[in-house]
């Protein structure tokens, strides 16, 4: 749901019909992230993916739903083949018009704020929905606010989903480095997004949250520059610089030239000091480093 929100912003400010869908239950179909979430308009129109496409032919209906509700969708022999994953298998969905949910919701994703969705059903009909961002009197949903992950309960009247945003990594660079942080930072259940065009990357950087983390590297003082220099205009709560003490003054003069020279969130050189050598080691330093500093006081 996170990583369709703002999709669904610019649609309703456009007065664009979209529906949303999420999963409740992934059935434990690989590939099936209960994070994951799809915005969907008339025609065909879809934003973001659920199991490597597996629904892609029945979201389309869904796409046409004029209400919310809770569906099942099960695998065929046609989706077996493309997604790869075992005929028959069954995900439990809920699918709901983005205009007849609470307007603050989307606030509180862009935020990457954890929330509740609090539906009551009839018969698999989302009649009634709220959200719920702070601990309430009722034990459930204030259990829900605690998730360490995105999870759903469901019974005949209602169902309760906790979303949790995940720490995501922006990498920009690449090489051996990248990838050893890539890997670590995957380990510890993060979401990656790499990028070595400047261009690019500066997008990713500017899409920061106070939770997720920046890594800027590369020998090009200009392109990680650029980075950088997105990094800290985004709202990342980590932002880490690797190379040598050399390249750190280097992008700083950069930086200053074009009147940026409060450095103070830049962790350069990027990474605990516990004599690092291989890209392997370093990409454990900087990952706990990361860990540190997003899990302290703020």
């Amino acid at each position: 749901m996170y990583s369709v929100a703002i999709s669904v912003v610019s649609c309703l400010r456009a007065n664009t019909r979209v529906n949303v869908v999420w999963v409740v239950d992934n059935g434990g179909i690989p590939g099936l992230d209960p994070t994951d979430g799809v915005a969907l308009t008339p025609g065909g129109g879809r934003m973001g993916s659920l199991a490597n496409g597996a629904f892609d032919s029945q979201l389309v209906d869904l796409a046409a739903a004029t209400s919310g509700r809770v569906v099942e969708l099960q695998v065929g022999d046609i989706e077996a083949l493309v997604s790869g994953l075992p005929k028959g298998s069954r995900a439990t969905l809920a699918v709901m018009p983005a205009d007849q949910l609470p307007t603050h919701l989307w606030q509180a994703l862009l935020d990457r704020k954890r929330v509740v969705l609090d539906a009551q059903l009839d018969g698999g009909r989302i009649t009634e929905i709220a959200v719920q961002l702070e601990g309430t009197d009722d034990d459930r949903v204030t259990a829900l606010l605690q998730s360490a992950a995105t999870t759903s309960e469901v019974d005949e009247h209602r169902l309760l989903t906790a979303l949790v945003p995940v720490t995501r990594l922006a990498i920009g660079g690449g090489g051996p480095m990248a990838d050893a942080i890539e890997q670590a930072a995957r380990f510890v259940g993060w979401q990656v997004q790499r990028a070595g065009n400047p261009d690019t990357a500066t997008g990713l950087m500017l899409g920061l949250s106070p939770i997720d983390a920046a890594v800027v590297m590369g020998h090009d003082v200009e392109a990680s520059s650029t980075i950088l220099a997105a990094a800290l205009e985004g709202g990342a709560g980590y932002i880490g610089a690797l190379g040598s003490m050399r390249m750190q003054q280097n992008r700083a003069d950069w930086l200053a030239y074009r009147g940026i020279t409060d450095l103070s969130r830049v962790h350069g050189p990027a990474g605990i000091d516990i004599n690092a050598h291989t890209p392997a080691e370093v990409a454990v330093s900087v990952v706990a480093e990361i860990v540190a500093v997003l899990n302290g006081p703020r």
